[in-house]
């Protein structure tokens, strides 16, 4: 059933951030597609979160977890976020002009925020809750090896035998 969360669940683009249906707070894992369709990215969020620590930030109101790993990714802030560091490097930076190139040298424009543009425009997010971060991290390898009908683009996990 997860597997088929992220594989065919309800899509959320990138562009229309936040989304009222993500937990605030909760571990699990998530699925990131082009506007093609195509697999880019499996991640998760919650590691080392019990279901009781998870209760209690629900219960406080703070957000966390699944919540919280996206709103860095919307953002394309590369710093802290290896996700907007594989989009900036894979998917950003062999679309730029000579003139861009050297605006973002000359600080006068921000690579962030193109990252950011980049992913609003072209990405949307599928995810599925886990009752735990144990369980977010067993469900994201599986994810990555393939589970979802490919690899993903950005960060396949290759299980060697």
């Amino acid at each position: 059933k997860q597997l088929d969360e992220l594989k065919s669940g309800a899509l959320y683009p990138f562009a229309g951030w936040p989304h009222s249906a993500v937990p605030m707070s909760s571990a699990g894992v998530y699925s990131i597609w082009n506007n093609e369709g195509t697999l880019i990215y499996v991640g998760m969020s919650g590691r080392g979160m019990s279901n009781e620590q998870l209760s209690k930030s629900q219960t406080e109101g703070r957000k966390r977890g699944l919540y919280t790993r996206l709103h860095s990714h919307a953002s394309g802030a590369r710093s802290g976020d290896q996700f907007c560091v594989y989009i900036a490097d894979r998917l950003v930076l062999p679309t730029l002009t000579k003139d861009q190139t050297k605006a973002i040298s000359q600080r006068t424009i921000s690579f962030d925020h193109l990252v950011r543009a980049y992913i609003r425009a072209n990405l949307s997010f599928r995810f599925a809750v886990t009752h735990d971060g144990e369980a977010a991290i067993s469900l994201e390898r599986e994810a990555r090896s393939g589970a979802l009908g490919s690899l993903p683009f950005l960060n396949p996990l290759i299980i060697k035998s």
